[in-house]
């Protein structure tokens, strides 16, 4: 493990960046309800998955995200600024009437963060719900689900197609509430110039296969249009669940992405190796 925002003598450089974003969220073709949650809004942007019954799913995923909306409208945050959102989504979530099951939610996303005056992504996530990065026509999952299935996956018990048809496939190992005590991952990734922010609940990937997300991503000319079209694709395959999609488009300065494309740099591993990970 490596500090949140190390710092190092190099010289401050502030860069310029540009956001762009969209959302969509619909409750699926099976469900009345949806509790799902999303919160956009530079420079946070999440995705929330609601358990514990239909009233208490729903309030557990709004608290969650609400949490962070003091966050919306600052150019930047700190590590300690997200730490303490999320110890009050934890807080919130708790006050929610116990239930049988009690109420929870997952929570996935980035905040923007400087370190040394570059921007970079702040990764959080607890549960299932998922943050990928689509960069140079490459889709990575930078997000590792808390999943009961998840486990068996690394300890090569089961393989990752074999996964998505598990009877336990719905069972998370971590959650901000419903009696966990978890606490969410978080990965430091530099923003690259052009690259697409995907954070999803797990309605998009239990419909819709990778390859068609990838070529969504790639083919949609903005972030709204790529959000609805992703939904539609889900409800299209057969929305057994709720489906919210979050895309967020990065643009730097051009004299940072002139830099940003003269690096020779390799696309992320789907799941990144422990080091990569850091602590807030």
């Amino acid at each position: 493990m490596v500090d949140a925002l190390p710092s190092t003598g190099a010289p401050i450089v502030t860069v310029a960046m540009e956001l762009s974003w969209g959302a969509c969220s619909d409750p699926g073709t099976r469900r009345a309800t949806n509790e799902d949650a999303y919160l956009v809004g530079t420079p946070v942007f999440l995705v929330a998955d609601g358990m514990g019954g239909h009233a208490g799913g729903a309030d557990a995923s709004r608290r969650a995200v609400e949490s962070f909306r003091s966050l919306v409208g600052r150019r930047q945050v700190g590590a300690d600024d997200v730490r303490r959102a999320f110890e009050d989504a934890v807080a919130g979530v708790g006050e929610i009437s116990s239930g049988s099951p009690a109420p929870g939610t997952t929570l996935s996303g980035v905040a923007v963060c400087e370190e040394r005056g570059v921007p970079h992504w702040l990764v959080l996530n607890i549960g299932d719900s998922r943050t990928y990065r689509f960069l140079r026509g490459e889709l990575d999952q930078i997000s590792i689900d808390h999943s009961a299935v998840q486990d068996l996956v690394d300890e090569g018990t089961i393989s990752s197609a074999e996964a998505e048809r598990h009877p336990q496939r719905h069972v998370i190992t971590r959650a901000v509430g419903a009696g966990s005590v978890g606490l969410p991952d978080y990965w430091l990734l530099p923003v690259r110039h052009g690259e697409r922010i995907l954070v999803c609940s797990d309605g998009l990937p239990k419909e819709v296969p990778v390859e068609v997300i990838t070529a969504v991503l790639a083919s949609e000319p903005t972030a709204s249009g790529a959000a609805q079209r992703l939904v539609r694709e889900a409800l299209a395959r057969g929305g057994r669940d709720n489906v919210t999609v979050v895309v967020v488009d990065a643009r730097l300065s051009d004299e940072a992405a002139a830099d940003d494309l003269d690096e020779d740099t390799v696309p992320r591993a789907p799941h990144p190796e422990e080091d990569e990970r850091v602590e807030v």
